[in-house]
């Protein structure tokens, strides 16, 4: 089955688009045991340790971890995470996924993650965002009346402290620095990445700075985020940046499984409880599994289903988005257990990577 799939997508694959493939969690605190007992927090960060050990054995590229500041995650700090995978790891590239800087410090933010680049001999990334809640907000001291304002200056002086070892700065929402040297250095450029959820001016910043864009795409159909990439890249050339360096990237809700039927039995009940209590905060009606079904469909945005589905389905958004550089799973929303976030690490290793390979989206 998983061969007369790949030769229909060589057929119809139009351009070579290579990409990578990564995993992201947001250290979910509803992990299951075997039993369907909620396992305690700190091994809940352990066995998401073990996880990205695994991912880099089994040839995945990169590992994001997000940062929340609610019940339900364990990512407030992601970067100490993401440190501790680093000295088990050898290959595989770790970020944040997102950093929500708006509320953060720019210079700790940097020195944190130059410190990750030092410990996994530069494999660290950025990838910074305004994060999709806003309990941090007022938990750091910040209005949400400056939402936009505050993200644009931070990632402008995050932005310089990259390019410069010794930086004088001043702006609105954090103290002047004059002539101040930042340590450590990283060893790579350390990559910093923008990430979006579907803002039109958020696309655009991003292009007109030459960033890389990484579009959160948890719901609808991906096609319809193609004029946001368009109007990324338009951007980027409009301010004098290299066309062939605009990546874009996609982050979506996804599960690998032996079977449609399998991997639909496995994820929809925890899926649906997540986000049937997510969605009583922002007016969303509970989730049906007529609604699931619609996002699993060849156009809607989660990926979930066989291998073979999976390989389709990464195809068919590279196509909608005229080409991807980035393709992650966020994993880790379904309250599953470690065993089977291990079997779907397994197959996107053993399966969906070797697949894309062979259909030229993966080198």
């Amino acid at each position: 089955m998983l061969e007369i799939v790949v030769k229909k997508l060589i057929n119809r694959k139009k351009k070579n688009t290579i990409m990578e493939i990564g995993i992201d969690s947001f250290a979910s605190n509803n992990f299951k045991d075997n039993d369907g007992q909620t396992i305690p927090p700190n091994q809940v960060v352990n066995e998401l340790i073990e996880r990205i050990i695994f991912c880099d054995q089994i040839g995945i590229d990169i590992f994001g971890i997000g940062e929340h500041y609610r019940s339900e995650f364990l990512d407030s700090a992601p970067h100490m995470i993401l440190a501790a995978a680093a000295a088990k790891t050898n290959q595989i590239r770790l970020t944040s996924a997102v950093s929500v800087l708006s509320v953060a410090d720019p210079v700790r933010v940097f020195q944190n993650y130059a410190t990750l680049d030092l410990i996994s001999n530069g494999r660290a990334e950025i990838i910074a965002g305004r994060g999709s809640f806003t309990e941090s907000y007022p938990l750091f001291g910040f209005s949400l009346d400056d939402y936009d304002e505050l993200f644009e200056e931070k990632l402008k002086l995050l932005l310089k402290i990259r390019k410069n070892e010794q930086i004088s700065w001043e702006g609105k929402f954090r103290p002047l620095l004059s002539n101040q040297s930042i340590y450590p250095r990283p060893i790579s450029n350390l990559p910093v990445w923008v990430g979006v959820g579907g803002s039109a001016k958020s696309v655009i910043r991003a292009g007109s700075l030459g960033l890389p864009l990484m579009i959160a795409i948890i719901g609808g159909e991906t096609r319809r985020f193609r004029p946001l990439v368009d109007l990324y890249k338009q951007a980027g050339i409009n301010a004098g940046h290299d066309a062939s360096k605009l990546k874009v990237g996609i982050h979506s809700l996804g599960y690998v499984a032996s079977s449609e039927k399998k991997a639909i039995d496995d994820y929809y009940p925890g899926y649906a409880e997540m986000f049937t209590k997510i969605g009583k905060e922002r007016g969303w009606p509970p989730v049906t599994f007529e609604h699931f079904h619609t996002q699993i469909n060849p156009n809607g945005a989660l990926v979930v289903g066989s291998p073979e589905q999976v390989i389709e389905k990464i195809h068919r958004h590279a196509e909608a988005l005229d080409g991807i550089a980035r393709f992650t799973f966020q994993l880790d929303v379904a309250g599953l257990t470690h065993k089977q976030h291990l079997q779907t690490i397994e197959l996107i290793g053993s399966k969906v990577i070797p697949g894309l390979k062979k259909i030229g989206l993966h080198a």
